[in-house]
C-alpha cells in the first residue's frame, strides 16, 4: 500500500492552494537579482545549500536566493538529501520516516528508500515517523525544490540531538555524484533585538564561510546540528562556499524587538 506523509503546515507557512503556491514560489524565484548570482559562470550546480525554513512571508525571498543557484543545471539533479532540525519531538540521532511519498499542494515526491537503506545501517539513524509528522523544517523546502527540479527523489532526514561527526557520516554515505543535492534547513538566531541578531548572525556567517563548525553555538541556529555536519564535510573536501543572502524578520515585518535571522549559502565541490 502506498503511504504518504501529508502536508502539516500548508496554509500556515505557505499557501495551500496549488495555483497560488506555484505563483508565490515563481514570484520569489523571479525576484532574485541577476547580480546576486555572480558565480553563475560555474555551470555545475551547487552540491549543497543552507536554506531558511520560516513562513514564506518572512524567509521566502532568502530561500529563493539559494534555489535560484540551481536554475541553469537543475536537470542534472535527481536526488535531494534534505536534513532539518526537529522542532516538536525530542530524540537522539537522525530520523527517517516510513512513508513512500512526501506530499505538498504541488504533488507527491517519491522517497528514495534505497538511499535510506544505506544510512539505516548506521547506529545514529533510525525510523521515527513522529519526528516527521508535524515538522515544518523539511516541508517548507519542498515547493521550491518541486518548482526548480520538477522530478526528483527525496531523502528526508530530521536531525535530533546528534554530534557533528554523526551527521557528517550520514552525509558522506549519501554523497553520490552530480545527481545528488544536499539541502540543510536552518534559521539563525531567535527572538533577540535587531542589533543583537545581526551580530550573532554575522558570527554564524563567519563560521560557515570559514567552515569551522565548532564556532557555532547552540543559540546561533536551530539547525546547528545538520549545518555543523555539512561544514565538517565541506572542510574535508575543500569545498567552495558563497553567502547568497542574509536578513531577519525585522527586515520584512518592521518589528525590530524580537526577530529571527535567516541566511542562504551555496557550496560547490572543488574543481
Amino acid at each position: 500500500m502506498r503511504t504518504i506523509r501529508e502536508p502539516a503546515v500548508a496554509g500556515l507557512f505557505y499557501p495551500d492552494q496549488p495555483q497560488i503556491l506555484d505563483a508565490a514560489v515563481e514570484k520569489y524565484l523571479s525576484g532574485v537579482p541577476a547580480n546576486k548570482n555572480d558565480l553563475g559562470q560555474d555551470l555545475r550546480p551547487p552540491k549543497a545549500l543552507i536554506v531558511p525554513h520560516a513562513g514564506y512571508l518572512y524567509s521566502g525571498a532568502t530561500a529563493a536566493r539559494a534555489y535560484h543557484e540551481l536554475a541553469l543545471s537543475a536537470d542534472q539533479i535527481n536526488r535531494v538529501v534534505l536534513l532539518g532540525p526537529s522542532h516538536r519531538v525530542g530524540f537522539h540521532g537522525i530520523a527517517f520516516c516510513g512513508s513512500d511519498f512526501y506530499r505538498t499542494p504541488l504533488g507527491d515526491i517519491p522517497i528514495d528508500h534505497s538511499a535510506l537503506a544505506i544510512v539505516s545501517e548506521l547506529p545514529q539513524v533510525g525510523l521515527l515517523d513522529q519526528a516527521h509528522e508535524h515538522e515544518h523544517s523539511l516541508e517548507v523546502q519542498l515547493p521550491f525544490l518541486q518548482k526548480i527540479l520538477r522530478s526528483f527523489k527525496l531523502v528526508p532526514l530530521v536531525v535530533g540531538e546528534a554530534d557533528t561527526q554523526s551527521v557528517a557520516e550520514v552525509i558522506e554515505r549519501l554523497w553520490g555524484g552530480e545527481e545528488t543535492l544536499f539541502v540543510i534547513s536552518s534559521d539563525l538566531s531567535h527572538f533577540h533585538d535587531y542589533a543583537t541578531a545581526q551580530q550573532m548572525d554575522a558570527k554564524t556567517c563567519d563560521a560557515i564561510e570559514s567552515m569551522t563548525p565548532a564556532h557555532i553555538d547552540d543559540d546561533q541556529a536551530c539547525g546547528r546540528n545538520p549545518v555543523k555536519g555539512l561544514l565538517n564535510v565541506a572542510r574535508r573536501r575543500h569545498m567552495r562556499v558563497k553567502t547568497l543572502d542574509m536578513c531577519n524578520s525585522g527586515d520584512t515585518t518592521g518589528d525590530h524587538d524580537r526577530v529571527v535571522g535567516y541566511g542562504a549559502w551555496a557550496f560547490w565541490e572543488a574543481s
